[in-house]
């Protein structure tokens, strides 16, 4: 969205920022807490390593969660639900 923002000028950029800053405050969200939220999203997305067609998520440290314990012991491969 920063990217989409960057490449408006002027008075556009302008009522795109007044419009947020409203939305925002209409939905009592402040700028901290948006923030952390995006922090949080980034960090989530480069964490996933494997993931299954239901949103199941690991980011390969620790043990396999259960979800792909049973789908290796069923037969499919891990690498079927590595992420690219």
């Amino acid at each position: 969205m920063s990217t989409t923002i960057e490449r408006l000028d002027g008075e556009a950029r302008e009522r795109l920022i007044r419009w947020i800053r409203h939305r925002m405050e209409e939905f009592g969200i402040t700028l901290p807490a948006l923030a952390e939220s995006l922090e949080s999203d980034q960090k989530s997305e480069q964490a996933v390593a494997y993931r299954d067609a239901w949103g199941n998520t690991w980011n390969g440290s620790g043990n396999l969660p259960e979800w792909l314990q049973r789908a290796v012991a069923a037969g499919q491969s891990i690498e079927h639900f590595r992420c690219s």
